[in-house]
């Protein structure tokens, strides 16, 4: 694990699961990863970087009320914390302090 520095994947997670708001859980994390990033990512993959993203406290997730659709089954949802905000923040102030100085 890198600390609390976010990785470039879990920076990503962690903007689809802001994209995702209160709808967040793997497949619509996969489904904004597929559409805004352009990559095909694995459920696995996602789920491995929420599990880093909740051992440093960047997201808290729930289960929500059972669906018929998913046969009773309850979905994981996931939001950002304020500390998963600022860590994003702080990491796009270096991207763009490093773009700043290539142009």
């Amino acid at each position: 694990m890198k600390g609390e520095k976010l990785g470039e994947f879990e920076e990503l997670v962690l903007l689809a699961v802001r994209k995702g708001a209160e709808e967040a859980n793997g497949i619509v994390i996969q489904r904004i990863l597929g559409e805004e990033a352009e990559r095909s990512v694995s459920l696995g993959a996602i789920y491995a970087a929420l599990d880093r993203l909740a051992r440093k406290r960047y997201v808290e997730s729930w289960l929500g009320e059972p669906t018929a659709i998913r046969g009773g089954k309850r979905k994981r949802h996931y939001q950002v914390t304020q500390p998963g905000v600022d860590a994003l923040r702080a990491t796009r102030a270096v991207r763009d302090k490093l773009w700043a100085a290539v142009q």
